[in-house]
């Protein structure tokens, strides 16, 4: 496979799975909603060889922020989840960032050292 969407979830939130599970699913489809829009090509691709998506791990905030901001410095799309704070975590809180779906090499510059979860 060629193309990849990555989703970066922060550790020190201490989510529990199913959260976890919501923000990536937030996440993913954010960004596939933009990449149909804007990255037509490679949204396209990425569909037609299965929607491969990895799921990662970050320490906190900032290092999430910076991410986010390679991503899109690399011309990746980016999605930057904010949760509304109805659950376990306080409103405007940034849990996760999905980047991609891009060429698996543009996407493993920006991701391609972290863990995964």
């Amino acid at each position: 496979m060629e193309y990849k969407l990555t989703v970066v979830v922060r550790e020190d939130l201490g989510l529990s799975k199913g959260k976890v599970a919501a923000q990536v699913g937030h996440a993913s489809v954010a960004c596939a909603l933009k990449a149909k829009k804007g990255k037509r090509t490679w949204f396209r691709a990425w569909m037609d060889e299965g929607q491969r998506k990895v799921v990662l791990r970050v320490e906190g905030r900032d290092a999430l922020l910076a991410l986010e901001q390679e991503g899109r410095a690399v011309g990746l799309t980016t999605a930057l989840i904010t949760d509304a704070g109805l659950t376990e975590v306080p409103p405007g809180t940034q849990t996760c960032v999905g980047i991609g779906p891009g060429p698996e090499a543009t996407v493993d510059r920006v991701t391609g050292e972290l863990r995964l979860l």
